[in-house]
Parts: structure tokens; C-alpha cells; sequence
């Protein structure tokens, strides 16, 4: 009998998961369930043939370059992959894997939510609720804005924005893009596209955010762009905090430019800027989109359906580095 790959697991996966691991590896799970340090990561990577981390591990160059030289693969229990260095990984001959399509209905539900919790003050509502503050009916209290037939931008029409653009359409919206490049019109479905994030953002009434984390991205919501949004736009990110200028963004809320954002993600996250908390129109949640049960079991058998091949030294599916 062949020995089993040691893989290091950097958090806490599904029970499912775990137990594939654990049939099939040598895993060296974290029960803590705690986020490592980046000696932390080198130190337990000892002897490890693989990693599989999630995006709350930052594998920068400076820790890749430390990894032990038995690591030669690193399988991400996430789609986005902002959090690893793949230049770093490449130039160590270090194979990089994400999980994507098994978390775009889920991201796209709670980009929905957030759409419809934001524009109608869900969050406040609740409060009342819960602090029996909700004195009585008023026909001036807790105004919100109509979702049904607005105008939807999408900024990213990859997986989850297509499927958020079909679950729109079911609230009547008309779906607005920008993408690197044009759909086609069966995968459009009567979309518009526009030609460039400035084309795009006069014409959403909300606008949604899924394109990824890249330097070419970081910071592209600024003042200028929010700017260029209709007054009393909403603004939704399921996609990651970097997209977006907080400075620029708490400014918009401030000021009344925008009626709300709803934001799933965050920079520095769990230690995100103070000022979101502190407004009334900030629908905030703790990074969940692809918090379901069925799919983060998906993402974990994703992320070990990549694994297996590298070991059995196939091609993985998923393969970024």
C-alpha cells in the first residue's frame, strides 16, 4: 500500500469533507478551528505534500518562499484566490487550485439579499424588533426604495453575475453589464451590455459587484466612480472589500449620493472600518455568500477533487498556478 499525502487543512471543513480527508490522507486538521500565523503556516507545513487553506490564510510571497520543499501543492477552499501569491507559488513549482461554479448560487442569493435588505431597510426594521423601539404604523416611517423594475448594473458577468441577473429578472429589473468582453446574446438574455465601467454606472439604480481582487481592480469604486452613480443609488458587494475605496464609499453614504450599500465582504476582514457600523444605511453581513450547507460541502469536494489529481499526477481541474 502506497503512503498517504500529508496535507495540512488550515481550518475547520464540514464534517463531510474532514472525513474524506481523513479516509484519504495523512490530514492534519485544526480542531481550533483558529486562523494561523504566517510562521504558524510554515511551521505546521513541515513535511506536508499539500495545503489547503481557506481565504483567511494569506499566502504571500514571503511565506511561500519559506514553505518547506515537500509542499507542491496548494488546494483553496475558495473561489477567489487574492489571498495567494501566484507568482511566488509558480516560481516554486508549487500547483495553486480554487473552488470555483459550486458557489454561485449561494454567492448570488446573498447578493440578492442584500439588494432587497438594503433598499428596504431590512436591518432597522429588524432593530426596532428587537429593541422594542417599533412604536407603531407610520405612513412616512421606514421608507425604503422599490426593487421591482429598477435598473441592475453588474460590474463582473462571470458565474455569479449571470446567475443574479436571472434572479433579478424575476423582480422585473433590467440587467446592465460591464464585463472584459461581450457575452453572447443567448448567455445576455436581453442584458445591455456597456463597453466600460464609466458607460456602465449612470445607468443602476443599484449596482452589484462581482468581478475579482486584482491589482487592476483594487480600489476601482472610488470617489470619482461612485461619483458617476445616479443619486440615491445602491451600491452591493458579494465579491471581495479591496474593489472598493472605504474612504470614498462612507463619504457617498454620508453625504446622501447613496441611499445604502450592501456589503458582504470588507477590507481587513474581521476588523473592518468602524464607520460602516456606525451608519443607518449599511446592510452588513459577515461574509457568507457561500455559506450554505450543500455548498461548502461542494467547495471542500472541489477542493479535494483537485487534490486527487495532483497526486495521482493528473491535470487538476481547477488549476491557476
Amino acid at each position: 500500500m502506497s503512503k498517504k499525502a500529508v496535507v495540512l487543512v488550515t481550518r475547520k471543513l464540514p464534517d463531510a469533507v474532514e472525513a474524506r480527508l481523513e479516509r484519504d490522507y495523512d490530514a492534519r486538521f485544526n480542531s481550533a478551528d483558529r486562523v494561523y500565523t504566517s510562521d504558524e503556516l510554515v511551521e505546521f507545513s513541515a513535511g506536508a505534500d499539500a495545503i489547503i487553506p481557506c481565504h483567511t490564510e494569506k499566502l504571500t510571497a514571503a511565506v511561500i518562499e519559506r514553505l518547506p520543499d515537500s509542499v507542491r501543492a496548494i488546494c483553496s477552499f475558495s473561489v477567489g484566490f487574492d489571498h495567494i501569491d501566484l507568482d511566488a507559488a509558480k516560481a516554486r513549482g508549487i500547483i495553486v487550485t480554487n473552488t470555483p461554479d459550486v458557489l454561485s448560487d449561494a454567492t448570488a442569493e446573498i447578493a440578492m439579499l442584500l439588494i432587497l435588505g438594503a433598499a428596504r431597510r431590512a436591518h432597522e426594521g429588524e432593530q426596532q424588533i428587537r429593541t422594542a423601539t417599533w412604536s407603531d404604523w407610520s405612513a412616512i416611517g421606514g421608507l425604503g426604495i422599490q426593487v421591482t423594475g429598477k435598473r441592475l448594473g453588474i460590474l463582473g458577468m462571470g458565474r455569479v453575475g449571470q446567475i443574479l441577473a436571472k434572479r433579478a429578472r424575476g423582480f422585473d429589473m433590467q440587467i446592465h453589464y460591464h464585463n472584459r468582453s461581450r457575452l453572447s446574446p443567448d448567455i445576455e438574455a436581453g442584458a445591455i451590455y456597456h463597453g466600460s465601467v464609466e458607460q456602465l454606472l449612470p445607468q443602476c439604480d443599484f449596482l452589484s459587484l462581482h468581478c475579482p481582487a486584482t491589482p487592476e481592480t483594487e480600489r476601482l469604486m472610488n470617489a470619482e466612480r461612485l461619483g458617476l452613480l445616479p443619486d440615491g443609488a445602491i451600491l452591493v458587494n458579494t465579491a471581495r472589500g479591496a474593489i472598493v475605496d472605504d474612504d470614498a464609499l462612507i463619504e457617498a453614504l454620508r453625504s446622501g449620493k447613496l441611499f445604502a450599500a450592501g456589503l458582504d465582504v470588507f477590507n481587513n476582514e474581521p476588523d473592518i472600518d468602524p464607520r460602516y457600523k456606525a451608519l443607518d444605511n449599511t446592510f452588513l453581513l459577515p461574509h457568507i455568500g457561500s455559506a450554505t450547507r450543500e455548498t461548502r460541502d461542494a467547495m471542500g469536494f472541489r477542493a479535494l477533487d483537485n487534490l486527487d489529481a495532483i497526486t495521482a499526477g493528473r491535470e487538476p481541474p481547477d488549476r491557476l498556478a
